[in-house]
């Protein structure tokens, strides 16, 4: 089904985009937060109305956009947004917020969709690309802080930055090699001395018969292990 994009949703659409989703996706997700609503014919049209009235303040030629260039480069955007203890947005900023912001500082319109960024997820720094005509980039400058805090320094970003990479390695999947070791383990553990008594032999001489013809699957393994 159709549905207007009411924010923007990453790897969607921009807010304002008429696009088409599964409509489970639409009901169960997109219709209760509230990040979309209907398409119909009215909303629609209204939108288009919308956005050509925008477009009338866009630059139109190569000499408007190097001056809007210029303003946009003497300009630095700042956004205070919740953040975590190491730096990472609970929300993000997005090119949607970006333009939006512009126009309400600079009172110039810029197409979303010409702010080369996917959505700012940490605080600090950025240069943001945006191409105003063709031939004609600027990179404009916006700071990302934490709400209600001070921007911290470029030491302490790269420390906040290191800290949380640390956090993700740790919760990372443990390598195969040790989770078939954990196996192999866990194996040896389940072939208890009442296991081996019920065929008739002590647990050594049980292993051995076992093992008797058969390759020997525990060292097979530990040998794997310490070839890697």
């Amino acid at each position: 089904m159709d549905v207007i994009l009411t924010k923007d949703v990453e790897k969607i659409g921009l807010r304002g985009d008429v696009v088409s989703v599964a409509r489970g996706y639409a009901r169960n997700f997109l219709f209760p937060r509230k990040l979309a609503e209907e398409a119909t014919p009215a909303r629609v049209a209204e939108l288009h109305k919308r956005e050509t009235n925008r477009a009338r303040h866009e630059a139109k030629t190569a000499d408007q956009a190097q001056s809007i260039a210029d303003t946009l480069t003497k300009t630095v955007l700042r956004f205070e947004v919740k953040a975590g203890p190491t730096g990472s947005l609970f929300g993000s900023v997005t090119p949607t917020d970006i333009a939006d912001e512009i126009w309400r500082t600079r009172k110039i319109r810029v197409d979303r969709r010409k702010i080369g960024i996917d959505n700012i997820k940490r605080i600090g720094n950025h240069v943001v690309p945006i191409d105003l005509f063709e031939g004609v980039r600027v990179e404009l400058k916006t700071l990302v802080a934490p709400e209600g805090g001070e921007m911290p320094s470029d030491e302490e970003l790269a420390a906040m930055e290191a800290a949380e990479r640390a956090e993700q390695e740790a919760a990372a999947p443990a390598p195969a090699a040790a989770v078939e070791y954990e196996y192999v383990e866990e194996t040896e553990r389940a072939i208890s001395p009442a296991d081996a008594a019920t065929a008739g032999d002590e647990p050594a001489a049980a292993e051995q018969d076992a093992g008797a013809g058969e390759p020997d699957w525990r060292a097979d393994a530990e040998a794997a292990l310490r070839d890697e």
